[in-house]
């Protein structure tokens, strides 16, 4: 693990906690708590426990809520730019969704046409992801230590040196059973930095084609 330490991941002009800057954007669009888990793959009892900052979503989820908003998932947590095609393992920057919840560090790069993603995460003992389903497909590789990880009811124990792929379409999360940390590479091919829709970024305040687009559109996904 890198050395650095964790970065605060909110934006600058944003001081609120993470939970109520989301309900405020769910509020502005006019959207009910279900039609947010229902566009993210998410559950209800998951959406409102981030709302009300008792529960932390991992960064796929972030990201697929902040879709359901019409926003990116930069509006809620700054990550490290995929500039440079190599990264370092002293040099990678920490950084995380919110305290005391999983820390990540980025090592794929952005470039045009790609459609890999990959991070490290640092998984707490006893840490249990929430059950999630979207696009795409991933793939998990233990570092360190050991996960289980469920998908579609299927459950299946990682070691180190283990892996497994699967469909992302289907509801998946992985727990750290252990006393210790532990350590996975993930590869996968959700945009979970926005990369892809840098040019469509929406003003501060407004959706990508406006609160009313963005309404129709989070309730047809």
């Amino acid at each position: 693990m890198a050395e650095a330490a964790i970065k605060d991941t909110g934006n600058a002009e944003a001081h609120h906690p993470l939970g109520e800057r989301l309900r405020e954007r769910r509020r502005t669009l006019g959207l009910t708590l279900k039609e947010v888990a229902g566009g993210s793959g998410l559950s209800v009892g998951f959406i409102s426990q981030i709302e009300r900052g008792i529960a932390a979503p991992s960064l796929s989820s972030l990201v697929s809520v902040a879709r359901v908003l019409g926003t990116e998932v930069s509006e809620f947590l700054a990550q490290p730019t995929g500039d440079v095609p190599i990264t370092r393992h002293d040099q990678r920057s920490v950084y995380a969704v919110s305290p005391h919840s999983l820390t990540y560090e980025r090592v794929s790069s952005s470039f045009p046409g790609n459609v890999l993603r990959s991070v490290i995460i640092h998984e707490p003992p006893g840490h249990r992801s929430e059950p999630i389903s979207h696009e795409g497909e991933e793939m998990f590789y233990v570092l360190e230590g050991t996960v289980t990880v469920e998908v579609a009811g299927e459950r299946t124990v990682l070691e180190a040196g283990d892996s497994l792929h699967f469909p992302s379409t289907k509801t998946h999360s992985s727990w750290n059973h252990s006393d210790r940390p532990a350590t996975i590479l993930w590869v996968g091919t959700m945009d979970v930095f926005g990369d892809d829709r840098h040019e469509e970024r929406p003003s501060k305040g407004g959706a990508m084609r406006g609160d009313r687009d963005s309404k129709t559109s989070a309730r047809s996904s």
